[in-house]
């Protein structure tokens, strides 16, 4: 008789990975705050389970892909972001893939771009890692490619790990426009909004975070909601354009991380601030909402900016 190969799977019978209950108390936690489990959250699981920080964070996908909405493909994707605040500490910054309902499939926000997205608004200066539940596709790999820290930072997946580099080799960035900064290392902020009314602060100083190096359209919107406070998000642009991120999209994904829907029931309100004479995104943004019904009107406001006071 023949001797057979044994077949050799790329799955290992020990992977760590959490209860489906452990998972939903997890989901409520993360929910709870809003995508993001902190230092301690993180050093707490690692000494409750004894398993190293990226056997945790590889369990922790199928809690992300939970947040995804997918009314087209029903392909739930889960992505989590390894970053360091300005303190040095170390936060999974969790996302998800979104996608619109019966509108253009080039809107719907990939499971990395909420990840690092959400990251970004929410104050990480630096990206160690990104796990991901699946292969990125050439248009993630494309927005990853923006990143300050893009040749230096681990892809994880399920059973592999790769740099960015392997996966985008002769890659297209920022440098081939001529530009120097990055996502993550944006050029100093020498600019202000020239404001007549009052407005909010808070989507002012968004809208001047804003990565905007190709349009110079700093820009923001504000989801506010009628329970659970204001959802913001920024204009996150990418040398190769079309991977660019919206504003609303941003938003959307940020509320979404936080277990909420886009529903008349839940959304107050939707504000959207551009940079006058460079404004691009309404359009976008009314295509976005046309997903779905019965949601205010979306407001519209256009500022002049002038170079910051010395």
């Amino acid at each position: 008789m023949s001797s057979l190969t044994p077949t050799v799977s790329t799955q290992t019978s020990c992977v760590f990975s959490f209860s489906e209950k452990q998972q939903q108390q997890l989901y409520l936690h993360v929910k709870q705050h809003k995508g993001i489990l902190n230092t301690a959250d993180i050093t707490a699981l690692c000494a409750q389970y004894k398993q190293p920080v990226e056997v945790i964070l590889r369990a922790c996908l199928p809690i992300a892909a939970k947040f995804a909405v997918v009314p087209i493909s029903h392909f739930f994707v889960g992505a989590i972001v390894v970053g360091y605040d300005k303190h040095g500490e170390q936060h999974f910054y969790f996302g998800a893939n979104v996608e619109f309902a019966q509108q253009a499939l080039s809107l719907v926000v990939h499971a990395e771009q909420s990840a690092i997205n959400n990251a970004w608004l929410n104050g990480a200066k630096k990206i160690a890692k990104i796990a991901i539940s699946d292969a990125p596709c050439g248009y993630c790999r494309q927005f990853m490619n923006e990143l300050a820290d893009a040749q230096s930072f681990d892809i994880l997946l399920p059973q592999q790990q790769f740099k960015l580099a392997d996966l985008l080799p002769h890659s297209f960035g920022p440098q081939d426009l001529g530009n120097s900064y990055s996502l993550f290392n944006p050029a100093p902020q020498q600019h202000e909004f020239v404001v007549t009314d009052e407005l909010d602060k808070t989507l002012l100083s968004y809208a001047l975070a804003a990565y905007v190096p190709y349009s110079e359209n700093y820009s923001a919107v504000k989801i506010s909601t009628f329970e659970n406070g204001n959802f913001y998000g920024c204009y996150a642009e990418n040398a190769a354009y079309s991977p660019s991120l919206s504003p609303l999209q941003s938003a959307v994904s940020q509320l979404h991380l936080a277990g909420l829907a886009m529903t008349k029931d839940v959304v107050k309100g939707i504000e959207l601030l551009q940079t006058q004479g460079k404004g691009n995104q309404l359009s976008v943004s009314q295509a976005v909402l046309a997903s779905y019904t019965d949601l205010p009107v979306l407001q519209s406001i256009s500022l002049n900016i002038k170079p910051t006071a010395v």
